[in-house]
Order: C-alpha cells, then sequence, then structure tokens
C-alpha cells in the first residue's frame, strides 16, 4: 500500500505502476485517529508513504514516523515541491527503488 495526500498524487502514480498497488488518500489533514483507521486495514502488508516536499508534507510525515515507526518513507525531490508535479521517470526511480514494478517510462504515452 502507498499512502498520498491527494486524488492527483493518487493518478499520477497510477500512470506508472505496473503492479496491482492500492493507493490510499490522506486527503488533507491527519490526526492519530485517521493515521489508525488508514493503516488498520494493512498491518501485514508494507506500507509506504509518499508524500509532497512541502511543510504539509513534512508535517504528515513527522506524525507517521511518531505514530507509525514501520511504514516506509519515500521522498520526491524539494526542486518538485509535489508528488503531482515530479516527473513520471522520476517518480519511476523512486518506486523502483522501493521494489515496485513500473512501466517504461520511456514509453510516450505516459508523458
Amino acid at each position: 500500500m502507498i499512502i498520498v495526500e491527494g486524488k492527483t498524487d493518487k493518478q499520477r502514480l497510477l500512470q506508472i505502476l505496473d503492479e496491482p498497488v492500492e493507493i490510499v488518500c490522506t486527503n488533507g489533514t491527519l490526526g492519530v485517529d485517521k493515521l489508525e483507521e488508514l493503516i488498520a486495514n494493512y498491518s501485514d502488508d508494507e506500507v509506504c508513504v509518499l508524500l509532497d516536499a512541502d511543510d504539509a508534507g513534512d508535517k504528515a510525515r513527522r506524525l507517521f514516523k511518531q505514530e507509525f515507526p514501520n511504514v516506509r518513507h519515500l521522498y520526491t525531490h524539494r526542486m518538485y515541491r509535489e508528488v503531482a508535479t515530479t516527473p513520471l521517470s522520476v517518480l519511476a526511480r523512486i518506486l523502483e527503488g522501493a521494489y515496485f514494478t513500473v512501466k517504461d517510462t520511456e514509453d510516450e504515452e505516459l508523458f
């Protein structure tokens, strides 16, 4: 499972993932209760978090680290700030580094 902040982040990942992966959106502000609700159904699965490289993403990431230290954190580059604006080829490398199967980003239909 991958947790992202919003629908556009999810859509961006769906463009390049080449395997079935549950992608869950936080849809805004997170609290401990909402985090527990998000992760409760996936306790046996590896949970990855891919959040924006901004203040809101950093705050959410700190909360994940505090409450769920076993969650794997994936990072987009600060220069892109948002998952949704990160080039697909960069997202593909991030996901491949986390052992997800991705589509060939040389394929024009992805861009």
